[in-house]
Parts: structure tokens; sequence; C-alpha cells
């Protein structure tokens, strides 16, 4: 049985009479992806930073790997790999050379720099200078930096920003390849759609607490509704939309008179984003 990777009890961060983040709790199970989402200003950076051991909470406790962070965070930093959504890379050297120096750094000795560029779609440029790279070849980079050392628990901020679909694709596939090797990912990110897409489960946060904390389906099932949206043919020749709500005492006759009733040109089912629930969450939107 897979034990808790991470361990946040009460934690609370403040930046003089801010309070970045509110007594929060939450774990996160080993070789879980949980997806940590808010807007700008949540909570979200300031949380990744008190996990990786760049600042210490204010209040709580929060164990990495089963060990404190407060007391060891160079032992946890080296079993954990970050990408940041803001690049910090030797842009003067190769691709190569930069993941060659941080697999020193780490002390890994049997490492395939070509093999990891391959995996994040940079093969053929690995000699190049980052500073000839586009934004997208940077975060690309970014993430293979981050896998270097087979971390055991992924910090993922915004990793697929910017990427084109095709490369957001790739990347989506190595944090799955990553969950099935055993890691854990902790993805922040703005975009439901994409953590709808990767999270075994996902956190709400607002304005420094933890509004909403379980699976993508069952925040659905909780807080969304499903309906049925149709298309129907108009006395004048044009559409008209029809919804119907599912799972109601009277769906079964409102579809039953609506194909009896009307010409329906087409039909879908849909249910709630994770952004509407966000937003019936908490009454804002993510980019606010």
């Amino acid at each position: 049985m897979a034990g808790d990777a991470i361990v946040a009890e009460e934690l609370t961060y403040r930046y003089d009479e801010l309070v970045a983040v509110d007594h929060i709790s939450f774990k996160v199970a080993e070789g879980e992806i949980l997806g940590f989402l808010g807007p700008n200003g949540a909570g979200k950076s300031t949380t990744v930073k008190v996990l990786t051991g760049q600042l210490q909470p204010r209040e709580g406790k929060v164990t990495v790997l089963g060990i404190d962070i407060t007391r060891d965070p160079e032992k946890v930093q080296a079993q954990i790999g970050v990408c940041f959504e803001i690049t910090n890379l030797y842009e003067k050297m190769s691709a190569e050379e930069n993941l060659k120096l941080f697999a020193r750094l780490f002390g890994v000795s049997d490492f395939d720099a070509g093999a990891l560029l391959e995996r994040v779609g940079l093969a053929g440029r690995e000699r190049d200078r980052v500073e000839e790279y586009s934004k997208g070849m940077k975060q690309r980079l970014m993430v293979a930096r981050a896998l270097v050392n087979r971390p055991s628990i992924l910090f993922l901020d915004e990793p697929t920003d910017g990427l084109d679909p095709a490369s957001a694709e790739n990347i989506r596939k190595v944090i799955l390849e990553e969950r099935e090797r055993g890691a854990t990912v902790f993805l922040t990110t703005h975009d439901m759609m994409e953590a709808d897409k990767l999270s075994d489960r996902v956190g709400f946060i607002n304005q420094g607490k933890i509004v909403a904390l379980d699976t993508p389906h069952n925040l659905k099932q909780q807080y969304g509704k499903r309906a049925l949206r149709a298309q129907i043919a108009g006395p004048d020749g044009g559409l008209e939309s029809r919804e119907i709500i599912m799972d109601q005492p009277e769906t079964v006759e409102a579809v039953q008179e609506l194909f009896g009733q009307e010409q329906v040109v087409t039909i879908h089912s849909e249910e709630a984003s994770l952004e509407d629930i966000f937003i019936d969450i908490t009454g804002r939107g993510l980019t606010e």
C-alpha cells in the first residue's frame, strides 16, 4: 500500500501582515498527481516554496518523503525535481551541457542527456546554445532538467505554458510516464482542462485557503450539473438551443417531449468544467 509523499498540517505562511497561506492541511500519496489550482495570488507559489524548502512555514508542519522539511531541506531537495514557470537556465551553455551540469550537482553518474532530451522533443538540438531556443523549447528543457535525478516527487509549475499542442501533449505523456514510474507529481496550473486530464485529485486554493480537495469526478458530481444540450430547427429555419438537466425526475419525460415535438438537429451531453466549479465555490475566475 502506498504511503504519503507529502503531508501538510496547518501550514501557514505570512509576508509581514499578509497571510499568503492560511492553515492549510492536505496529503499527497506516493504515485499520485495532485493538481493545485487557483488564481494569481491565491497562495500556490508560496505553498510550493514551503514544500520544496525555499521558505520555512510560520506555523504548522510539512513532511516530504517522511522528512520534516524545516529540519533537513537538503535531504528532501536531493530527491525532488522542480520545474518553475520562469526559466532559469544557463543560456550560454547547450541543452546537453545544462543537463550534465545538473547531473553532476545531483551526483548522478549513469546519465544519458540525449535520451532525456529526446523524451521532451528536443532531439537534434542538444548542442545548440539555450539562448537560441524559443520560449517553448526552454520550457521543455526545464521539464527535462527536473527529471535528471529521477525524482521521487516532481513539482511542476505550468509545465505546458506556451507550448504548441503537439509539444504540450508530449509533456503530458512524460508526466504520466513519471507517475507510472512511481513518482508523485504536484502540479500547479491555471489551466483547468490540463488539470482535469492529468490529475488524480485536484485542490482549489483561494485567498490562502483550500476550498475543495477531491477527484475531478467527485467535484463534478457534487458541484456541477449534467445536461443535454440540443439544437432544434426553429419556425423561421434558424436554430434554437434547448437544455435539459439530467438526473432529475422529469428528465425522461422532457427528452421524450423534445424528440416528439421538435425537429432536433444536434444533441450532446455536457458537464460542468473544473473552471465552472471553481467559480461556483469561490465566486471568482482563475484569471482574476
